[in-house]
């Protein structure tokens, strides 16, 4: 399983917030992130994101890092 550092490619982060019941809202310079409860992030257009931004993203959706590891090597939570 790849760590934090390694998953942080923007397409691929937005692929596992998406397995995880986010849905893309908006464009533009950043990509808005909603779930249907309620919780939303933005995630910047760049190809990969640093690992600060993404532990804030994570936390914004209520995500732990395991959690979202998973998801982001193709498995549903």
């Amino acid at each position: 399983m790849p760590s934090l550092a390694n998953a942080n490619k923007q397409t691929q982060v937005i692929r596992a917030l998406e397995r995880a019941g986010f849905a893309r809202r908006s464009g533009g310079k950043h990509t808005i992130m909603a779930h249907p409860d309620g919780r939303y992030t933005a995630i910047p257009n760049h190809r990969q994101l640093k690992v600060n931004t993404l532990r804030a993203i994570l936390k914004q959706c209520g995500l732990s890092e395991a959690n979202y590891l998973e998801l982001y090597a193709g498995k549903r939570v």
